[in-house]
């Protein structure tokens, strides 16, 4: 089982507090470093200083980190053009060494598109479906040879297919709890499939959905990572778990019951009970940043145990 550290930014979070998190996470072990990719705040959070891009912070921390890989969980397609998304991953890749994730999703949040003029179309889906085709079709578009695309929302053509990222593939992640559509597009496109904030059951359900897709796919079953995304929320006694617990406005109870909380020995198990069903790495959304002893607890007296 891998851990790995997922951030919201958007709650509030300058550059130099991700890197505090980004460099603490590397020191401790974990293997990889995600961030959300949104604009605005959610719930009663100020969201000050104010929203940071994901991928101009993924190119900082590129160059700042040796070893822990670095990711989106997820990239909205709303927000960029394929072509120039396809660009920056590979730019970032570059950057780092060959240490880039591209999480990728349909978008979702409404406000934060109408707070910052982003385009919220109906058709979100299907726009997903074609960035994914022209990301991974730009990169996989061997040197010298051209890529062109004809779908009904994007038009490439005669395109370079440049730059080219250092991995050859850059591990694509797809994820959510769609029935029908999801499964199929990540047993087409995703290296990993992420259950993000669900129950054991939920997961159990979903991941079943995955594998049966990868199989009509006609891929390898390992060929597929499956992963999710819980909160966090551990401490060494029950009064530190209350106070990480009222520090982001959550109940322990709560906590609980839909994530990551409680004692190290509590969490192991449950994280125990999610390896039962095949999830390879748990994606930890820690949603104070600057507690950055509760990254140490968890690596020391969790991630230890796995």
């Amino acid at each position: 089982m891998e851990l790995r550290i997922f951030t919201e930014p958007q709650q509030g979070a300058d550059y130099d507090t991700l890197l505090a998190v980004a460099k603490a996470a590397e020191d401790l072990g974990y293997g990889a470093f995600f961030r959300s990719d949104h604009y605005l705040a959610m719930g009663d959070a100020s969201g000050l200083p104010g929203p940071t891009d994901a991928w101009i912070t993924l190119a900082g921390l590129a160059r700042e980190t040796t070893r822990i890989r670095l990711g989106t969980l997820v990239t909205a397609a709303t927000f960029r053009l394929p072509g120039p998304l396809a660009i920056q991953v590979a730019q970032v890749d570059q950057m780092s060494g060959g240490r880039v994730e591209l999480g990728l999703g349909s978008g979702w949040f409404a406000e934060e598109h109408a707070a910052y003029g982003i385009p919220f179309p109906e058709d979100k889906f299907a726009r997903f479906e074609e960035q994914l085709a022209i990301i991974t079709g730009l990169w996989e578009t061997k040197l010298g040879d051209k890529f062109t695309f004809e779908g009904a929302h994007y038009q490439l053509t005669e395109s370079p297919a440049l730059p080219k990222p250092v991995q050859d593939p850059i591990p694509v992640l797809i994820g959510g709890t769609g029935a029908r559509r999801t499964p199929r597009l990540a047993a087409r496109y995703a290296s990993e499939f992420n259950v993000p904030f669900s129950s054991i059951e939920e997961t159990a359900t979903q991941f079943e959905r995955v594998r049966a897709a990868v199989a009509d796919r006609g891929r390898p079953a390992d060929s597929m990572i499956y992963s999710n995304a819980l909160v966090a929320c551990v401490g060494s006694s029950d009064a530190e778990v209350a106070r990480r617990a009222d520090a982001i406005g959550r109940e322990v109870d709560e906590l609980k019951t839909n994530g990551l909380a409680g004692s190290p020995a509590e969490v192991v198990d449950t994280i125990g009970r999610f390896a039962e069903l095949g999830t390879e790495r748990i994606y930890l959304q820690i949603l104070d940043l600057a507690d950055l002893d509760h990254l140490e607890l968890i690596a020391q007296q969790v991630g230890a145990q796995l």
